[in-house]
């Protein structure tokens, strides 16, 4: 099989369930030039930029929170808490919102795609060379034909002495 078959979209999903076993479903999500998948069962929504207020004592990670549809959000800056810089541009950027234990988090990236169905058998654990700080927070990679998908582990990347649990 080639390098092509390694990603494919939702839509294609009979291609890749002709790989020879299962797909994984992502939602991608893209901070800086790194690609980033999100189990698509977490994700309840995928917001354009939305009005966030602080909360004094927070975190830094910890960007405020939001209302939807009258449900308190709490913010997580993906980008601080992966020890990435901030953008130089002031761009709003997108959030994906998950469910965690029944609470809702809004997750600020940078940019949203697709819905990725991903064959099974091309998961890898996380390389010795990945950040120690992405290794965290990550469940392990899937290697793409430009690009190396790296899959969050939404409830370690949630998970900072409760901080989070309180905030919102």
């Amino acid at each position: 099989m080639s390098d092509k078959n390694a990603l494919v979209p939702s839509s294609d999903r009979h291609t890749a369930l002709d790989l020879g076993g299962s797909t994984k479903d992502f939602v991608t999500a893209t901070i800086g030039k790194q690609m980033f998948g999100i189990p698509v069962l977490t994700v309840q929504d995928v917001l354009g930029p939305q009005r966030i207020t602080r909360i004094p004592l927070a975190p830094p990670e910890v960007a405020g929170s939001l209302n939807l549809r009258g449900r308190i959000v709490t913010a997580i800056d993906v980008r601080k808490r992966l020890g990435l810089r901030n953008k130089e541009v002031e761009d709003p950027g997108m959030s994906i919102v998950v469910d965690q234990g029944g609470e809702l988090y809004s997750l600020m990236v940078d940019q949203v795609g697709e819905v990725l169905s991903v064959p099974q058998n091309a998961f890898e654990r996380n390389p010795a060379t990945l950040d120690p700080r992405w290794r965290e927070f990550s469940d392990g990679i899937f290697r793409l034909e430009k690009n190396l998908l790296v899959i969050l582990d939404v409830t370690r990347l949630l998970d900072f002495a409760g901080s989070v649990k309180q905030a919102g």
